[in-house]
C-alpha cells in the first residue's frame, strides 16, 4: 500500500482535531484505552460529548485553551492506503508550525465553519499550502449541523473558495460538507445532506491519485556525513546520506557539486550489505570509484538533468519572527545539508493573502508575511525550483544571534 501525507489547516476553531478524531474513531484507529482516557478527560471538564479533539491535543495548554499549538502527528490505515496526519494549528501566533506540518503533505485539508464561512487565516494557510507546492486540497465544509444542513450555504462557501483558489497553483480542489461531531460524510456518506452527490472525506483520501505528483529530477544525493574507518585503519571511504530524488545504480557516471568533478558509482552499502540500486527517500552510504574530493554539504548527482549551481536565490518566503525581514538583514540559510550565510538583496513584493494583490518594493516583511525575495548567499547551493523538486527547492533562514528559524522559502522557477 502506498503512504498518503496529508495535513490540515484553517482558522482556529474550525474543528480540526475534532474532525482527525473523528477519522481515527469511525475508522477504527485508536486502541480502547485511549478512548477511555479522552471520554474521562472530557467528563471531568464536564463536556455533554467525547471531546475526540483531545486524541490529537495532547499538550496541556492545548486542552486548557481548546486550541492546537504544536504540530501533532497521527499514524493510521484502511485496507486500502496508510496515512500520515499532521494536524496543525489555525491560530495566527502559530502559522510557523502549520507551514512546518503541510511542507511534506501531499494533501492538504482546508477547514470551514460553515457558520463563519472563509476568514482571513482560511485564505492565508490557502495561500501558504499553494506556495508549498502541495497538490491536492479537500474543502472541508464543518459543523453543517449547525446551519440545518443547509446546501445555500454550502454552496455560497464552496463557490467562494473555488474562485479564490484559481488565481493559486492546485491541481485539483474537492469540496465536502460534513459534521466532524456528528462524523456526517466522514467516514460514512450522510444521510442528512441528500442534495450532496460526493464522496465522503475518507472515500476521497483512499481514492485520491498521487503517484504522478513525485519529484521531476533526476539523481540528488546530498552528502551528509564522509565516513572513514576509526583510527586510520583500512582505506575505506564513502559518503552517507539520503537520496532525495532520482535512482542511484553501481556503475552509474555521476557528476560531485559544486566542483563539477565527475566519477562513477562503485558500490552502495547499507548496515545490511550492499544494495542494487536506491531511490528515494532511502538513507544510504555510497562508495565512488574515484578518490574525489567530497564534503559535507555537496551533492552527488547525475551528468543529465543537473540542478543549478547557484549563490542568487529568488524564492518565495513566510516570514515567521517578530522581527521583520530587511534588505541588507543577514541571516544563516540551511538548504538540503548545506550551510551558508545569506544577504537579504530585495523584497521584490509582499503577497496579500486576502486579494492575492503584489504590494511592490515594501521597506519590510513582517510577522506571518509571505513576499518574494533575492537573497545572495556566501557558498554556491545546489537547488532545483520547489515545484519541481520540494527537497531540492526549499530551505529555511535562521538567526545566528538567538538560532531561532525565522523564515521558510520556496525557490522559484524563472
Amino acid at each position: 500500500m502506498d503512504i498518503l501525507r496529508f495535513a490540515t489547516a484553517g482558522s482556529v476553531d474550525d474543528g480540526k482535531s475534532t474532525l482527525i478524531g473523528r477519522l481515527l474513531f469511525d475508522s477504527k484507529s485508536i486502541f480502547t484505552d485511549q478512548l477511555e482516557a479522552v471520554e474521562a478527560t472530557s467528563a471531568k471538564r464536564g463536556d455533554e460529548y467525547t471531546d475526540l479533539a483531545l486524541l490529537t491535543d495532547g499538550l496541556r495548554a492545548e486542552r486548557e485553551q481548546g486550541i492546537t499549538i504544536d504540530v501533532a502527528y497521527r499514524y493510521f490505515s484502511t485496507p486500502k492506503r496508510k496515512f500520515i496526519i499532521a494536524d496543525t494549528p489555525g491560530h495566527i501566533q502559530y502559522t510557523r508550525n502549520m507551514v512546518t506540518g503541510a511542507s511534506t503533505a501531499d494533501l492538504a485539508i482546508i477547514l470551514v465553519d460553515a457558520r463563519k464561512g472563509l476568514q482571513e487565516q482560511s485564505r492565508r494557510h490557502a495561500t501558504l499550502v499553494s506556495l508549498l507546492r502541495v497538490p491536492h486540497i479537500v474543502l472541508a465544509i464543518n459543523k453543517m449541523d449547525l446551519v440545518d444542513w443547509s446546501e445555500d450555504v454550502y454552496r455560497e462557501i464552496s463557490d467562494e473558495f473555488v474562485d479564490f483558489a484559481a488565481r493559486l497553483e492546485f491541481t485539483d480542489v474537492t469540496t465536502i460538507p460534513l459534521s466532524a461531531l456528528t462524523g456526517d460524510n466522514v467516514v460514512t456518506r450522510s444521510a442528512e445532506m441528500p442534495w450532496y452527490d460526493g464522496p465522503s472525506l475518507l472515500h476521497h483520501l483512499e481514492n485520491v491519485y498521487i503517484a504522478s505528483d513525485r519529484n521531476l529530477v533526476d539523481v540528488r544525493f546530498p552528502v551528509q556525513y564522509v565516513i572513514r574507518p576509526q583510527n586510520g585503519q583500512g582505506d575505506y571511504r564513502a559518503f552517507a546520506g539520503q537520496v532525495i530524488s532520482g535512482v542511484l545504480r553501481p556503475g552509474d557516471d555521476v557528476i560531485v557539486l559544486p566542483s563539477g568533478l565527475p566519477t562513477k558509482i562503485k558500490a552502495i552499502d547499507t548496515a545490511k550489505g550492499e544494495l542494487s540500486e536506491a531511490f528515494s527517500p532511502m538513507s544510504v552510504t555510497v562508495r565512488l570509484e574515484d578518490e574525489v574530493d567530497v564534503s559535507r554539504g555537496d551533492m552527488i548527482v547525475r551528468p543529465n538533468n543537473m540542478p543549478t549551481v547557484t549563490q542568487d536565490l529568488d524564492a518565495m518566503i513566510c516570514w515567521m519572527d517578530a522581527e521583520p525581514m530587511r534588505v541588507g538583514s543577514k541571516y544563516a540559510i540551511k538548504h538540503t545539508t548545506r550551510s551558508a550565510r545569506a544577504l537579504v538583496k530585495e523584497i521584490r513584493y509582499e503577497l496579500d493573502v486576502n486579494t492575492l494583490h503584489r504590494h511592490q518594493s515594501p521597506s519590510d516583511l513582517p510577522l506571518n508575511a509571505i513576499g518574494r525575495v533575492i537573497l545572495r548567499t556566501t557558498q554556491p547551493l545546489m537547488v532545483d525550483p520547489y515545484q519541481r523538486n520540494r527537497q531540492g527547492g526549499a530551505f529555511i533562514l535562521i538567526d545566528e544571534a538567538t538560532n531561532r528559524t525565522v523564515g521558510a522559502g520556496t525557490i522559484t522557477e524563472h
